[in-house]
């Protein structure tokens, strides 16, 4: 599976927005990779774009200082959100993204042609409207651009997109994004401006093929991202002969990707993507959290203040397939410690605390009950990643915490004979350890402290037997002693 983030403008540092793109991307490739199916997850940043120069100006920076600076922030989230991506392409440093750009031009330069606009610009959106205001709702007036600029024939592509939209042939979840992109192109397609003057731009950005007085539009230049980060064998591995190509990305920037990229890719006659996930957005006292809005949040602070753990589940749990979402650090402490702290923390140290109180820290050798959670988990995660709905896969693996809490307040272990006893304890290790496979795509450092706490062998979420995180250990091993695993972060 080869999966991709947006790759965000770089005039400001990351905020929680695209934080949750990379989350996203992130548990989709954990799990995959955890089914031993092949993964490139892959992300980077667009700094070719006019917002970036505009940034540098008013800091009174060079754009390379700038673009360096910020574009190093957004790699460096890797850490802090423990990310596991396998590629980080920038624009303006990748050694074959401006060859590719330029390969691609050519592939398309049948459908080129060039003729003076006029037109309504955004630098906000980076594109043109006919009229105002900004679909995105950026403040800055938009400005009246009349000049000489090559476009694409993109009204050729209409039918086929249509064709390929309504036919599943290019996936677009949810539903309501798909309808939207139909809208659009039923509409009727008309050509685009993919060339700014070289001048507007600042000298900024991939000169145009024979044609240096023109630089290629950023999102031209930015959406083949995809493919010139591929570069000789990879190409050919993760564009051409892999089936599940999934781009993610926000609501915002659909028409771009529905619609803009196929059609160039269908005019290069090459491979499109398989599947377009559009998530909704985060937003701050109902805002849609922005770089230059002054409502960002800084992920890598949010960590530093909450920890990992509590920042990925709050993304996670609190996120829905479709509809924007607030954004509070009250709501985030709320859910962290009510799932962490006070619900796997407490049922794993529960857990491991009654096998030391009667079984001296040894895991009793009896066969455990099957637990409907338990058993159903690995088909629930895969079903609800298989339709990008994260909320649904985290809280097929909470249930597993639900069932197990029930579990111990319907058996009372403490009150069983030694038979009984033994079962029991055995049921509720295995869930702990079940919990700690089905977690690790969302969670991986808790759930690497979870399988810690009760090493041993699990059912995994297809291939069968497999280890847990923290090695393997067999029944009559001896548990650590208990230790919290999640701190309260609410006063």
């Amino acid at each position: 599976m080869y999966i991709t983030t947006t790759i965000p403008y770089v005039n400001a540092r990351p905020h929680l927005g695209f934080a949750l793109e990379l989350v996203q991307g992130d548990v989709l490739a954990r799990h995959h990779r955890g089914r031993g199916e092949p993964v490139r997850f892959q992300t980077g940043t667009d700094d070719n774009s006019l917002k970036n120069v505009l940034a540098a100006e008013a800091e009174g920076v060079p754009v390379r200082e700038l673009v360096d600076r910020n574009a190093a922030a957004f790699e460096a989230l890797r850490d802090p959100l423990d990310l596991s991506f396998d590629s980080f392409i920038r624009t303006s440093r990748h050694p074959g993204h401006r060859a590719g750009v330029e390969a691609i031009w050519a592939a398309v330069r049948h459908d080129l042609y060039r003729r003076r606009y006029e037109g309504l610009y955004c630098v906000g959106c980076e594109q043109f409207y006919t009229e105002g205001p900004c679909q995105e709702g950026h403040e800055a007036p938009l400005q009246r651009v009349a000049e000489e600029n090559w476009f694409f024939r993109l009204s050729r592509y209409q039918d086929v997109l249509l064709d390929l939209v309504k036919s599943g042939g290019l996936r677009i979840e949810p539903a309501a994004r798909r309808n939207e992109v139909v809208a659009f192109v039923e509409a009727g397609l008309a050509d685009i401006s993919i060339s700014r003057s070289a001048e507007r731009a600042r000298g900024w950005g991939i000169p145009v093929p024979g044609d240096p007085d023109q630089v290629v539009y950023v999102w031209w230049d930015a959406l083949a991202n995809y493919v010139t980060a591929l570069e000789g064998d990879d190409y050919r591995r993760w564009w051409v002969e892999e089936p599940r190509r999934t781009h993610l990305m926000g609501k915002g920037v659909i028409r771009f990707h529905a619609v803009y990229w196929p059609a160039m890719l269908l005019s290069a006659g090459l491979p499109l993507p398989h599947a377009i996930f559009v998530h909704d957005y985060l937003t701050v006292d109902g805002r849609k959290i922005s770089k230059s809005a002054g409502d960002a949040v800084d992920p890598a602070r949010l960590v530093a203040a909450y920890g990992v753990d509590a920042v990925r589940w709050w993304l996670l749990r609190e996120t829905p397939r479709v509809g924007d979402v607030d954004f509070t650090e009250d709501r985030l402490v709320a859910r962290a410690d009510e799932d962490l702290a006070n619900g796997i923390g407490n049922l794993v140290n529960r857990v491991v605390t009654m096998v030391h109180r009667f079984r001296g820290g040894v895991v009793p050798d009896a066969a455990p009950e099957p637990l409907p959670a338990c058993l159903q988990a690995p088909r629930l995660v895969h079903e609800a990643l298989e339709d990008f709905d994260f909320r649904r896969a985290a809280a097929a693996v909470w249930a597993i915490v639900e069932e197990a809490n029930r579990y111990v307040e319907t058996n009372r272990p403490w009150r069983q004979d030694e038979a009984g006893r033994a079962v029991s304890l055995a049921t509720l290790v295995h869930a702990c350890r079940e919990l700690a496979v089905q977690l690790e795509p969302f969670l991986p450092t808790a759930a690497a402290r979870v399988g810690a706490a009760v090493p041993g062998p699990v059912t995994g979420p297809v291939t069968g037997p497999v280890t847990g995180p923290a090695g393997a250990g067999v029944a009559g091993a001896r548990l650590p002693r208990p230790e919290p695993l999640f701190a309260r972060l609410g006063r």
